[in-house]
């Protein structure tokens, strides 16, 4: 059995098709489409100096530094802006927790013919959770939030589920997509600039398929890109990741078709500072509940 949600934004439809079974393990629960096709809710050859007053330090040396701190990383606020390929422009603010794993994320989209609307995901014990303006009152039986489950985020390759609300690009932590730049073979410094009002380090390098192994290589196919992939990672007087951009084509095996190119930029605001993220009450929650799934 099938439900049919439409979700408004402006003036824009957004068809959301729900489509599982008894208990909605394993099957789709969320696809959306929008009109306008925009998502529903941006070896280093030698010693460079880093931030001033820093030790000075190979391009190669600085990022695997970053990768390694990434693992060190247990809560996280950050931004993201950007293109994704077959869903348009979109901008983002997170929090992530990774004991236990949680995520909250409100995202919002200019779709075609100039209307918004905002969607606000959260992953907390497994369940989904989905609300925000994008979504018509109406279709939630009085409540504020949707839920489904099992629900899974952050991990790699096809780990994860969320039932197509997010982009296969937004379903990693961004901690692990900022160590792909250690698989660059050709890092190289580009210089140092301000991000967000802090002083930092400017890398960029180039990324293929072939040589990335394990997680690594989970996370570049899940970016459903084309080799190569141009990435940037900015780095502060600390040596931690402030920020990184990932760009390349779409990979049109991926999807059968030109969707267009991935441009993501992912800034970190706060780093281990405390984060609470919790499921909404009950209340407030519309479940998929068992008898409304048919057969």
């Amino acid at each position: 059995m099938a439900w049919i949600w439409h979700v408004s934004m402006g003036v824009v439809g957004v068809l959301v098709v729900v489509s599982a079974p008894r208990r909605v393990t394993g099957a789709a629960f969320v696809a959306l489409l929008l009109a306008g096709g925009s998502v529903a809710c941006g070896g280093g050859a030698k010693s460079d100096s880093a931030v001033a007053g820093q030790p000075r330090v190979t391009p190669a040396a600085a990022v695997a530094r970053a990768g390694e701190d990434a693992k060190d990383i247990t809560s996280l606020r950050y931004r993201i802006s950007g293109t994704v390929p077959g869903k348009g422009r979109l901008e983002a603010e997170a929090s992530m927790n990774t004991q236990p794993p949680a995520m909250s994320m409100k995202m919002t989209a200019a779709a075609a013919q100039g209307g918004r609307g905002q969607l606000e995901i959260r992953f907390v014990g497994k369940v989904m959770y989905v609300g925000g303006s994008a979504v018509r009152p109406e279709k939630l039986n009085g409540k504020r939030w949707l839920s489904a489950a099992p629900a899974v985020w952050g991990r790699s390759g096809g780990d994860n589920q969320s039932y197509g609300v997010l982009p296969g690009q937004l379903q990693a932590s961004p901690t692990e997509q900022s160590t792909l730049l250690t698989g660059s073979k050709d890092l190289r410094l580009i210089g140092t600039e301000a991000v967000d009002g802090a002083k930092t380090t400017h890398y960029r390098g180039t990324v293929n398929s072939k040589g990335l192994v394990g997680g690594r290589l989970d996370q570049f196919m899940q970016l459903e890109v084309s080799d190569p992939l141009t990435m940037d990672l900015w780095t502060d007087g600390d040596g931690r990741t402030r920020q990184f951009r990932l760009r390349a084509d779409h990979n049109d095996m991926a999807a059968g078709t030109g969707d267009g190119p991935l441009d993501l930029t992912v800034t970190f605001l706060d780093i281990n500072r405390p984060v609470a993220i919790k499921a909404p009450p009950a209340k407030d929650t519309t479940p998929i509940a068992d008898d409304a799934q048919g057969g």
